[in-house]
């Protein structure tokens, strides 16, 4: 897997990888063995699609992905055209299903208006007197996350002090910071990833400014860390509830960590997504995407995750975000 979220990419490679293994061990779908096809977008838009071909030529007739929203967007238009279902167990930008291109594209991750909704009430309950800076990196994540928690502390009565967008890749936030120490902010709320995060929380450290850092899902890496090091501690983000706590993911946890595979989040929506797929395939009699979508829609599957049904918009019924906080160099919830 390449690309900045490589890490995360062999996360899904393993859950899908032992997803398969399973089924097939327990007879496959309608009878017939599962073969798994890995392919890498490396969270880019024209690779994505070019892998989205490369697999409509190997013959897949289901794709467990994409991760990133900018890779899995492109990539659906594919499939659709191809006549081929798409579940990913990652992407989070409300679009991917509120414009998808057709009934065969689903998610098993819930959605970043849902997490800005908990980001704001969680700044307005419990940062209610401070003053707020609104951060983000001029991406259609980050800006669309740092927009709707904007949205959100509006609704419910309280205005930002200051919100600036910021340059992605740069090395040197000495100025962004500067212009929150000049407004005294207590809080700074930031949309983006965690590159930009920890090099910007490193500078509040170094400029003394006593903020808290809160962010999205994002910053939940090792490498926001790693970048910020100890003075990433006390930063604050929104997070899914994690999969590893559902009691039916213990199993599949213990068998990928005795074989030395990754079992964390995205093993785990990965492997559940194949799951949901194989059933509504083995309900459905087929594969053809007409059946399987009109059995996703309609059917409710039993997954590691638990119980899982699909929307009219192929959102799930995953559950959704809660506040985690890096603590001694490792993240917590709250």
């Amino acid at each position: 897997m390449d690309g900045q979220f490589r890490d995360l990419g062999a996360q899904m490679r393993a859950g899908a990888e032992q997803a398969v293994a399973d089924i097939n061990a327990s007879g496959g779908v309608n009878g017939e063995p599962l073969v798994l096809e890995i392919a890498d977008d490396g969270c880019d838009a024209d690779k994505a699609v070019a892998v989205a071909n490369q697999l409509i030529g190997r013959g897949v007739v289901f794709v467990a992905g994409h991760f990133c929203f900018n890779a899995s967007i492109p990539a659906s238009e594919v499939y659709a055209d191809a006549g081929i279902v798409q579940i990913s167990p990652a992407t989070t930008l409300p679009k991917f299903t509120d414009e998808r291109p057709g009934p065969g594209v689903f998610r098993l991750a819930p959605r970043d208006d849902q997490q800005a909704d908990v980001a704001g009430r969680f700044l307005v309950d419990n940062f209610g007197d401070a003053r707020i800076a609104i951060l983000h990196d001029k991406t259609a994540y980050g800006k669309g996350l740092s927009d709707a928690v904007k949205a959100t502390i509006n609704n419910l009565g309280k205005s930002e002090s200051i919100s600036l967008g910021f340059d992605a890749g740069e090395d040197d936030y000495r100025y962004l910071v500067s212009q929150l120490g000049l407004e005294n902010v207590g809080v700074v709320y930031l949309g983006g990833y965690h590159p930009e995060a920890g090099l910007i929380k490193l500078e509040m450290v170094r400029q003394a400014l006593d903020a808290v850092l809160v962010s999205g899902d994002a910053l939940m890496a090792d490498e926001f860390i790693a970048v910020a090091g100890a003075a990433g501690n006390g930063t604050l983000l929104t997070y899914p509830v994690d999969p590893r706590d559902f009691p039916g993911t213990a199993a599949v946890v213990a068998t990928l960590e005795e074989a030395g595979k990754p079992a964390d989040r995205y093993a785990l929506t990965t492997y559940a997504a194949v799951q949901a797929w194989a059933q509504a395939a083995n309900r459905a009699g087929e594969t053809g995407m007409d059946a399987i979508a009109e059995t996703l829609s309609n059917d409710v599957f039993d997954t590691i995750l638990g119980e899982v049904r699909f929307d009219e918009r192929g959102d799930s019924n995953t559950p959704g975000f809660v506040i985690y906080e890096w603590r001694d160099g490792a993240p917590r919830v709250r």
